[in-house]
């Protein structure tokens, strides 16, 4: 009788673990798909198993902070480009990662072809910068950093940097330039 009973317990088990595969495309606060805020830069080209990783370091003292490293679906779709925390370290976690292909979305549909209605709808938005030819608009829910073109703004709110821009000013069809998840 005992035995059956464990027999069960571990069958449940095994079922309830074997139930749903991670979304590859799913954006969290700590992952993106199969990549987590703890994966080291020696085991990306097992996370993109199925994708291509191809990694740049700067070789002069201009590009010597330069420290990308992309990652390109089979067809060769850009997907991601991905910042670890110091370059050349193998051993190295993410420091952040841009979001290039639409495809990647977070749980309440955010992704690049988002616009500032959707986001502002979506989180809480922490924080919005301005920077000379753009604003971030940062939402600390999920780690996230979303880049306007200034562009996208009003005139009166273009050109000068020493403005405090509230969200009440950006348009609600702004659209999004670039789109970060930092983890560190």
């Amino acid at each position: 009788m005992q035995k059956t009973f464990i027999y069960i317990a571990l069958f449940s088990i095994l079922l309830t673990s074997c139930g749903k595969d991670q979304d590859p495309f799913l954006i969290q606060k700590h992952n993106i798909g199969n990549l987590t805020d703890s994966t080291q830069v020696k085991d990306l080209k097992m996370v993109f198993e199925k994708d291509s990783v191809a990694d740049y370091i700067g070789k002069d003292e201009f590009t010597r902070n330069i420290n990308s490293i992309e990652v390109y679906d089979k067809d060769g779709i850009a997907l991601l480009s991905i910042s670890p925390q110091k370059r050349a370290d193998s051993t190295a976690v993410i420091n952040s990662v841009r979001i290039l292909d639409p495809r990647y979305k977070t749980e309440k549909g955010i992704s690049t072809l988002s616009t500032f209605k959707d986001i502002q709808n979506a989180y809480q938005i922490s924080k919005i910068d301005n920077l000379i030819n753009s604003i971030v608009v940062s939402v600390k829910d999920i780690n996230a950093s979303f880049t306007i073109d200034k562009k996208e703004l009003p005139s009166n709110l273009r050109f000068d940097r020493s403005l405090s821009i509230e969200a009440s000013q950006i348009p609600d069809n702004a659209k999004v330039k670039y789109f970060f998840i930092h983890w560190n």
